[in-house]
């Protein structure tokens, strides 16, 4: 089986089993970005204070443990 075939029967199982839209969200997932981010995340470690990281961390802490709003019809 060749590469190409590979592909195309792959594709055609993902649209299958998940939709067109399923499909294309599944893809996007593995798109390759730009840029270097261990040496973008580095910069942005190594500058930070403690007291940032224990800000951002209390912030991420709490809207985890936000419940949310009941919807009213």
């Amino acid at each position: 089986m060749t590469l190409e075939r590979i592909r195309r029967d792959g594709l055609e199982a993902l649209r299958g089993k998940l939709g067109k839209a399923g499909m294309i969200r599944f893809l996007q997932q593995f798109e390759s970005g730009e840029g270097d981010y261990a040496s973008e995340r580095h910069a942005w470690v190594d500058s930070a204070t403690l007291d940032e990281i224990r800000r951002v961390s209390a912030e991420r802490s709490q809207r985890r443990h936000k419940t949310p709003a009941k919807r009213t019809s």
